[in-house]
């Protein structure tokens, strides 16, 4: 594959903090299709438009969702209004929530409260225009079940690159090595998110495209590095739980977690060479991850 014909469109979200760099929409135009991966909530699709049209984009063949959460798939309806031709490939239980939004959206709503509401509500996909599908037409791209971080996440494979979507949680460029964490919102399940990242190694991708945040080689360090904290961070967890005392609120364990990692997980540490934005945005998402493996040790 060219990588001179892809590229990132940042999708930033000034309205929260350090969310610059995090979000982002991936171009593929070739000579005999064009494609797009994740385009994004409904509140940055007006900027996604224009960065399309500055890219001379005319057509879309496919829309491809790693997952239907609000920040990767909410503003896919609302693209297709441009592009109507365009066929969106999702996991086929997501599907039904993207003809008929309401229920996803109220969940985000729930989950993510003001967040959501920046983001925007979700616009139905036509039921016409999304399908699942293995292989994708005659472009080459393999789809890959990767459930995980959502039970609903994708991966796609385009020659020795993987769209991997957060199937490795996040990673943000930090000047003296790699910061990585997961990304484990209930409901988690360690085996089936290790399962995921065990497939994608055996595919040996030379490239990886991690939506937050970047396309990175080589893709089986990275894909590594991911599968390791998993395992790493579930003993933090549950020593964080032990070592606290009854009653302790999420507040008192992920705090006694953050010290935890910091003296635990090498590419964590690096978390405080991140801008003040982008530390305080990671700082933040460390309560989501904590919480689903909290809960996925209470069902063990």
């Amino acid at each position: 594959m060219n990588l001179e014909n892809l590229s990132c469109i940042d999708l930033d979200e000034p309205r929260l903090e350090g969310f610059s760099q995090f979000i982002s929409a991936w171009l593929y135009q070739g000579e005999k299709f064009t494609f797009l991966v994740d385009p994004g909530p409904l509140s940055t699709i007006p900027h996604l438009l224009v960065e399309l049209k500055k890219r001379g984009v005319e057509n879309l063949d496919y829309i491809l969702l790693t997952h239907i959460h609000i920040d990767h798939a909410g503003g896919t309806g609302e693209l297709l209004k441009s592009f109507p031709d365009a066929t969106v490939i999702c996991h086929p239980q997501g599907i039904k929530h993207m003809v008929e939004p309401e229920k996803l959206w109220q969940g985000s709503l729930k989950v993510l409260g003001y967040m959501a509401e920046v983001y925007g509500e979700i616009i139905p996909v036509p039921a016409a225009n999304i399908i699942f599908s293995e292989e994708i037409g005659d472009t080459g791209i393999r789809t890959f079940l990767t459930p995980g971080h959502a039970q609903h996440h994708l991966c796609f494979l385009f020659a020795d690159l993987l769209f991997a979507g957060e199937v490795v949680g996040v990673r943000s460029p930090v000047k003296s090595g790699i910061y990585m964490r997961p990304a484990t919102p209930p409901r988690f399940m360690l085996d089936v998110a290790l399962d995921s990242i065990d497939r994608m190694i055996k595919l040996s991708p030379r490239y990886l495209v991690i939506a937050h945040y970047g396309l990175v080689e080589p893709a089986l360090e990275y894909l590594e590095i991911g599968r390791n904290q998993l395992n790493l961070w579930v003993e933090g967890v549950k020593e964080a739980d032990a070592s606290g005392m009854d009653g302790d609120g999420d507040l008192q364990v992920e705090e006694r977690l953050f010290e935890w990692l910091l003296e635990h997980d090498q590419n964590y540490r690096l978390i405080k060479e991140l801008p003040p934005d982008i530390y305080a945005r990671e700082r933040y998402f460390l309560g989501n991850t904590m919480r689903g493996m909290r809960g996925y040790l209470k069902d063990i």
